[in-house]
């Protein structure tokens, strides 16, 4: 029971001090110190391999979910924003894995299962053994939600190795063991163009003061009031989502446009038009597109898997490849396509009368994720496609990428040599001897196989030229 309690808190302790916790906007508002469900997935399912030595085969992403309800249930974190108040009077709260819902921990205690009373040195022996395994018992569900035992060895339990690795090693890591993923998957000549990323962080502009005027508060009371965003359907709800990475003059174009609220299908259609008139034109208007072209050797490395049929490599490789872009341009394109996705849909709203949605939306919106004149049109938008049919997978983190990444941190906190690569690499590691060996022996080979060519009659003069 011990064993398991400390399981939990370390748990606990990975989520404090790994997720990332940051000012965020959701509906137009403003959240302090909130972090994503997706991001605590991430961090729950990363630290449950180092714990458990890599035993990652039985731990899906699902069970990973279901750790984060359990964290939940007991009041380590809860959800923050319009999810809180439309929730807060039912039993309980369902977990969603998106990069769009808000959490927030209720408090910084190590251990969120229910706290001693203040009568409680006067409890009696009995009570307190009563109330020890009752909180054991709570520890036991989450261990069963994911086929975990309690007695498990205690230097498992109590191994945390992220907490003794700065951010920056924890950081060059990831990226080290999503490269060398990417590398088996795709055949990518040159990495200098991947090593570091072209696209330069966007401030963020919310994570200044806390006095921080925001300009664009007439379009937050119209959207948000008038629309009233709790019951939002969800294809204004994405196109609202993709405002807030726009400048202040397409919001006050927005807000200048909103028709008066009367909340009937022709007021709604006259909102989606006004929105993706304005996210058609920001977009359009913008030089780069939001996939460099400098990444070019793995975008054709995942049409190429793509066109191969080969869907779970591709969807694997454009996973990691997104994992390697800027914070700001994977949440940017991660927006873009949970709208284009939902515009898309041919039962919603019409987007041109001619034409069908599905393709006024690749059409139109191709140019903006991926510009480049060595990529043929066809392929463009077969990767646009690819991409939005699947967006709401590509930005989570594979599993293999938390295994590598969980095999190399456990090696670095066992003092083995950094420059050992971990996981799946190419080549493997020899003595200077063993080099100088083999190096002769090729040689041997070589030379035999010259004499091979020149004793056989039956190769011709030219030939044998040729093949020597």
């Amino acid at each position: 029971p011990f064993q398991a309690t400390q399981l939990w808190n370390s748990i606990i302790h990975a989520l404090h001090s790994q997720v990332e916790i940051k000012r965020r906007r959701q509906h137009l508002k403003t959240y302090k110190n909130c972090f994503t469900g997706s991001n605590a997935v991430d961090v729950v399912l990363s630290h449950l391999m180092q714990s458990m030595y890599l035993s990652c085969n039985d731990i899906s992403r699902l069970k990973g979910v279901r750790v984060c309800q359990a964290l939940m249930d007991h009041k380590v974190f809860e959800p923050v924003g319009a999810k809180l108040y439309l929730f807060k009077n039912e039993k309980e709260t369902e977990f969603e894995d998106t990069n769009t819902s808000l959490y927030r921990f209720v408090n910084s205690s190590l251990t969120p299962l229910p706290r001693k009373n203040k009568d409680s040195d006067s409890l009696s022996p009995e009570q307190i053994c009563k109330q020890k395994r009752k909180r054991c018992s709570q520890v036991e569900e989450l261990l069963q939600s994911i086929n975990v035992h309690a007695s498990l060895p205690p230097k498992i339990m109590i191994n945390e190795p992220t907490r003794l690795l700065s951010k920056t090693v924890i950081d060059d890591v990831w990226k080290q063991q999503a490269l060398l993923r990417l590398l088996q998957i795709i055949d990518v000549p040159l990495l200098e163009g991947i090593l570091v990323s072209s696209v330069k962080t966007k401030p963020d502009c919310f994570s200044k003061e806390e006095d921080l005027i925001i300009s664009n508060t007439f379009l937050d009371r119209e959207v948000t009031c008038s629309l009233n965003l709790p019951e939002l359907d969800k294809w204004l709800y994405a196109a609202i989502e993709c405002l807030e990475y726009f400048p202040d003059q397409f919001i006050v174009m927005v807000s200048q446009q909103l028709p008066p609220s009367t909340n009937t299908p022709c007021s709604l259609n006259a909102y989606k038009k006004i929105l993706f008139d304005v996210i058609v034109k920001y977009y359009s208007q913008k030089k780069d597109s939001l996939l460099a072209a400098q990444d070019l050797d793995i975008h054709s490395g995942i049409i190429e898997l793509i066109e191969k049929g080969k869907t779970d490599q591709a969807v694997e490789a454009s996973q990691l490849y997104l994992k390697l872009l800027a914070p700001n341009t994977r949440e940017e394109l991660h927006r873009l396509l949970t709208f284009i996705a939902i515009a898309s849909d041919p039962e919603g709203y019409k987007l041109q009368k001619q034409f069908d949605n599905r393709s006024v939306i690749i059409k139109t919106c191709t140019k903006f994720i991926l510009q480049n004149k060595a990529l043929s049109k066809a392929q463009a938008e077969l990767l646009t496609q690819f991409l939005m049919d699947n967006h709401s997978e590509l930005f989570k983190t594979p599993l293999t990428l938390l295994e590598l990444t969980s095999r190399r941190l456990e090696s670095l906190l066992e003092g083995q040599d950094p420059d050992i690569s971990s996981g799946f690499t190419f080549c493997q590691r020899v003595t200077d001897k063993e080099y100088e060996d083999q190096k002769h022996q090729t040689n041997r080979y070589l030379l035999a196989l010259a004499q091979e060519v020149d004793n056989d009659p039956t190769v011709p003069l030219k030939q044998k030229k040729k093949l020597m």
